[in-house]
């Protein structure tokens, strides 16, 4: 292949506008991003294949969802492991459609489709559509999560068919917008069987406070969002004197009952995912991705990087489908850890966190919340959450959290919370001003906390003293952001870029019918969202 490629899925992206080089800006080359484009091509020939309009098979609907999955910024980096990818989709378009390839006179009904049509549409169009793909992307992570758990959902993976198809071949702005709007339904629903597969596998997740300490001796760090991988680990690892330490988004994991009971869960290894490459650098201990996000392993470490499930990497060990850490687990006891206790801290000096304040713990609380409200001890909630990066200005939610007012309450989620998480902001009537609602993949709770509140004191969630203040990265976020939309909230700040994949008229639709805007400065912003319709 030339080295020409064109990206933008990612809040990274090059001036804002694409990367279009030899590598994008995550890493990836040229290469590895037209084999996904490839592969999302051969995607949409598969679902064209798929003839119904009711229900999808569970083996067509993994070979999707994997193949979506691999396309999320920083999962796979691996060209091999991709032109496997490509194989799979076409073998299942092959076997849901056998006469196809063998016909004399082929109507092009399960073609592949070519990307370049996307990347070069009219920009409306274009943006629409890239809007469907990213945000399916993202969907596509949830509904593997909740798959590998046992949950599955006929409606989502029937949407992912329908989204495919209008990618490739819907030109009709309102059904393009429509469809947009769709992804962030739909994706309510994944994140609704998410939330149920891990609490029903797991236990409902209780405020845990966890240490950022590592203890001498052996020990391995697991980073990622798959809870299932890392039982898996710890059931391996018990009584083999390794401790296991969570990374970036695997730091919601302490707070699930389950999961605690390991005695060596020990704590929290570093901060959020772009600070690996730092916070890795000799580190005498293995790490497991489990999803994303990975960055391109630096010489000093890449010899301790392991991959499962769809993440990969030239030159790493993969663990394949049968789970067996046997690797992973001998390395750590190669490279032994550190020789003595590590007292480790958060970006802003903190030596703990705490994690775990899911909708059920803070809906638990419900009665002491509300009355906090209707006396004036808590004046706003702030949702400040989403996934964190390297780009200069992110340093802006630190500073919101440092100066929301002393009597309004942080909710966050996702790794953008490392900015701020080691931070002691205190408490109102008992309850913590900084509360970790978990994962990525826990923003279903978040939304279950607003519409409570709302019900609580009748009326809408955009009369609620409460604002959201998002960061972006990837494809996840982006379907969060569709749900939100889909949900008509409205006001949300964005950050620290706007995507580059919204042209001037689709981004003009989301300011004039839902007020989204990006984020200023934290006092600014502070200043224009304080306000509520709460009596």
């Amino acid at each position: 292949m030339d080295n020409n490629m064109f990206c933008f899925q990612c809040e990274q992206t090059i001036g804002c506008s694409g990367c279009t080089g030899n590598s994008g800006v995550c890493g990836k080359t040229a290469d590895t991003a037209k084999l996904q484009d490839e592969l999302t091509g051969a995607l949409i020939g598969l679902a064209r294949a798929v003839d119904s309009t009711t229900a999808v098979s569970k083996k067509t609907s993994q070979v999707i969802i994997e193949g979506l999955f691999t396309t999320v910024t920083n999962v796979n980096f691996d060209n091999a492991s991709i032109e496997s990818m490509i194989q799979k989709v076409r073998a299942e378009k092959e076997r849901l459609a056998p006469d196809c390839s063998k016909c004399q006179s082929p109507c092009g009904k399960t073609d592949e489709y070519d990307m370049q049509q996307l990347w070069n549409a009219d920009e409306d169009t274009r943006s629409l559509k890239s809007l469907i793909l990213f945000g399916i992307r993202g969907m596509a992570a949830y509904a593997y999560h909740a798959a590998v758990l046992g949950h599955e959902d006929d409606e989502v993976n029937l949407f992912f068919c329908e989204a495919l198809f209008k990618i490739g071949y819907e030109e009709n702005t309102e059904t393009l917008l429509s469809t947009v709007l769709k992804v962030g339904e739909i994706n309510l629903k994944c994140m609704a069987l998410l939330d149920k597969a891990n609490t029903e596998t797991y236990g409902t997740p209780e405020p845990t406070e966890v240490t950022l300490t590592v203890e001498k001796g052996p020990f391995i760090v697991v980073t990622g969002h798959d809870l299932k991988d890392l039982q898996l680990l710890l059931e391996q690892t018990s009584g083999k004197g390794i401790n296991i330490y969570t990374h970036g988004e695997m730091l919601p994991a302490h707070a699930y009952p389950f999961l605690k009971k390991f005695p060596h869960l020990k704590g929290n290894f570093g901060t959020a995912w772009q600070n690996q490459q730092k916070e890795f650098d000799h580190l005498p201990a293995p790490i497991l991705y489990t999803t994303n996000c990975l960055m391109p392993p630096k010489n000093s470490y890449a010899d301790r990087v392991f991959t499962t499930e769809v993440v990969a990497f030239p030159g790493t060990v993969h663990i394949d489908e049968k789970k067996d850490f046997t690797p992973v687990i001998e390395k750590a006891l190669e490279l032994g850890g550190y020789k003595e206790d590590q007292i480790l801290t958060g970006i802003n000096g903190g030596t703990k966190v705490t994690t775990g304040f899911g909708h059920a713990a803070i809906l638990s609380h419900a009665d002491t919340v509300i009355k906090a409200v209707k006396s004036g001890d808590i004046s706003h909630f702030f949702l400040v959450a989403g996934c964190d990066g390297a780009k200069p200005g992110r340093n802006y939610y630190t500073e919101f959290v440092k100066q929301a007012p002393s009597d309004s309450v942080i909710l966050t989620l996702a790794c953008g919370k490392f900015r701020f998480n080691d931070l002691d902001l205190g408490e109102i009537g008992g309850l913590p001003r900084l509360m970790d609602i978990g994962q990525c993949n826990d923003a279903y709770g978040a939304i279950q906390v607003a519409v409570a509140l709302a019900d609580a004191f009748e009326c809408s969630v955009n009369e609620l003293p409460l604002s959201f203040v998002l960061s972006w990265y990837e494809q996840k976020a982006v379907c969060i952001l569709l749900t939100l939309l889909h949900l008509g909230i409205k006001n949300i700040r964005l950050g620290p870029s706007l995507p580059a994949f919204l042209s001037p008229n689709i981004l003009n639709f989301l300011v004039e019918n839902y007020g989204i805007g990006p984020i200023t400065t934290p006092e600014e912003d502070i200043k224009a969202l304080q306000s509520g319709c709460v009596q």
